[in-house]
């Protein structure tokens, strides 16, 4: 495609409404694949509360609303043409999430489509799918969310630019929040060891039945592939990073074991502790430790080897959903 008319090919938005983030993705169609030209991350904790309301809260909806607010704007002045916008878990499992995104339609514009957990993992494969091995093992793809984890086997022919096969899928309801949500910020150290070993426990039956599911099917040996704000996160402080660079992060593999080793460290830390670690920072130091429970807690049901990381997802994935249905989706980015 020559620069020109780069210049001229009509913009395409993304946006994924999470538990814990809102996240926007605004790009046009390149030789490989896509290019952002614009981009927009919020903490909004949306989910905050919610496992013991059952409801979202009118903090919660506030803050959500002032994000999504400053993406309708970015989606009026990039001129996007076409954009489709996700809501997952918070809103799945609310009693007033279909209220509210009616509530964000009249005053934001954005149409929120709450999507199924099957639809979530099906757009977080085909956004990080690119980063399996096409000559290894079956792909064990996971995305920690905020109020979910999904975890899918995915067959490691179909790489490249082809769709991914899913065999094999689970939904957890624990994310880092709705996790986080189930021990207090213990100031002492024997407490927090106690906490952490509780949320380690509540992950055990999902991923020991997952784990049957797969075995069923013959499976011994998987490549792990992870997707999410956790294991970026954690990535980097294992690289030993002075700040995030998704340069360094996306697509790397980190030595699972030792990955595991480090969540275990975080999770026995303090909330000071946790603020301090570069690329933590204080607004990841309360939910980091749920997030580090259920990423130990997967690495150590398929140990050995090294885990891909991916800064990918599901806002990636529903680009190239878009793309491909107009016809200018050039090659898998």
């Amino acid at each position: 495609m020559h620069p020109s008319q780069q210049r001229r090919a009509p913009a395409y938005g993304a946006l994924d409404l999470g538990t814990n983030n809102c996240r926007l993705l605004i790009a046009r169609p390149s030789p490989d694949g896509f290019t952002v030209v614009d981009a927009y991350s919020r903490v909004v904790r949306l989910g905050e509360g919610l496992l013991e309301a059952g409801r979202l809260s009118d903090a919660a909806m506030d803050r959500t609303l002032a994000a999504l607010s400053a993406c309708s704007e970015k989606l009026a002045r990039r001129d996007v043409r076409l954009t489709r916008n996700v809501a997952t878990e918070a809103c799945r499992r609310a009693s007033n999430g279909l209220a509210f995104v009616e509530r964000v339609y009249q005053e934001t514009g954005i149409a929120l489509d709450v999507i199924s957990a099957a639809e979530e993992a099906r757009l977080a494969v085909l956004g990080c799918h690119v980063l399996i091995d096409g000559d290894g093992p079956p792909a064990l793809v996971f995305d920690i969310g905020g109020g979910s984890t999904e975890l899918m086997l995915v067959a490691p022919s179909g790489v490249g630019d082809a769709p991914p096969a899913i065999i094999e899928w689970i939904s957890m309801p624990w994310g880092v929040v709705s996790l986080a949500e189930t021990e207090p910020q213990w100031p002492q150290v024997a407490d927090r060891v106690d906490a952490y070993d509780r949320m380690l426990a509540e992950m055990w039956p999902w991923l020991d039945r997952f784990a049957l599911k797969l075995a069923a099917r013959g499976v011994n040996e998987v490549q792990l592939l992870g997707t999410s704000g956790t294991i970026t996160t954690l990535a980097s402080v294992q690289l030993g990073l002075p700040g995030y660079d998704r340069r360094r992060v996306d697509g790397c593999a980190v030595d699972t074991t030792a990955l595991a080793a480090l969540c275990r460290s975080i999770g026995h830390s303090s909330v000071a502790e946790r603020a301090r670690i570069a690329c933590v920072g204080p607004d990841r130091a309360e939910l980091i430790v749920a997030g580090c429970a259920i990423l130990e807690a997967i690495l150590t049901r398929w140990p050995g080897g090294q885990v891909r990381v991916a800064d990918r997802g599901i806002r990636e994935g529903i680009l190239r959903t878009l793309m491909t249905r107009d016809g200018v989706w050039a090659a898998g980015k």
